[in-house]
């Protein structure tokens, strides 16, 4: 499990929304840095495209910072397992060389470069990265702990601030609030604390 959940922006407007959304759940820093200043950690997730193309945006500087060796693994990834291209809510941990962020997490929240506004893609890809690290903590003899995550789906996507905290907080949430059984009851509840539609939210 997660020791530790970074949510990490430059500007101070996606931090507050970090703030808000997240507020009261455990194991959560929210901080105001671009990706370049972050500290040492174990794990830095990337959401972008089905395709593993990271030449903008956060994941550029990601490259940058971990090189292109990166891309390529994760590339290769994607054409093994995904013969070329990544569904959204799809996500997997490849190691990096680099001590000071061992890990990255890949998870399109999209499959080119486009908005996502108004869709579930923020929420599909946060989940299936908090998935992606507990089933490597399960086997791994070097445990994710702490996890960095950029604000899905504001660059490109166009997903406002709180929305993109809204369900990222969702996703977050479902980890922390297993459920025992599974039913109608159930799933009602979990849709709607997902669903967004248009300009109304369902649920808060």
């Amino acid at each position: 499990m997660l020791r530790e959940l970074w949510l990490v922006h430059p500007e101070s407007a996606m931090c507050e929304a970090f703030r808000l959304r997240f507020e009261g759940l455990p194991g959560v820093r929210v901080v105001r840095a671009m990706f370049q200043e972050l500290d040492s950690h174990d794990c830095f997730v990337t959401a972008g495209n089905a395709f593993g193309i990271m030449t903008a945006g956060i994941d550029a500087a990601v490259v940058d910072r971990l090189g292109e060796g990166l891309m390529r693994r994760v590339q290769q990834r994607i054409l093994d397992d995904y013969l070329g291209e990544q569904p959204i809510g799809t996500a997997f941990v490849v190691p990096t060389g680099d001590a000071a962020i061992p890990f990255l997490v890949h998870a399109p929240k999209m499959r080119v470069p486009g908005s996502i506004e108004g869709t579930d893609k923020v929420y599909c890809a946060t989940w299936a990265t908090l998935l992606a690290i507990l089933a490597h903590n399960r086997t791994a003899e070097s445990p994710i702990e702490v996890a960095a995550f950029p604000a899905m789906g504001t660059g490109f996507g166009g997903v406002p601030f709180d929305e993109a905290a809204r369900q990222m907080a969702a996703a977050y949430r479902h980890l922390l609030e297993l459920p025992h059984r599974l039913d109608w009851d159930f799933v009602a509840h979990r849709h709607r604390s997902v669903c967004y539609d248009g300009k109304r939210q369902v649920a808060r």
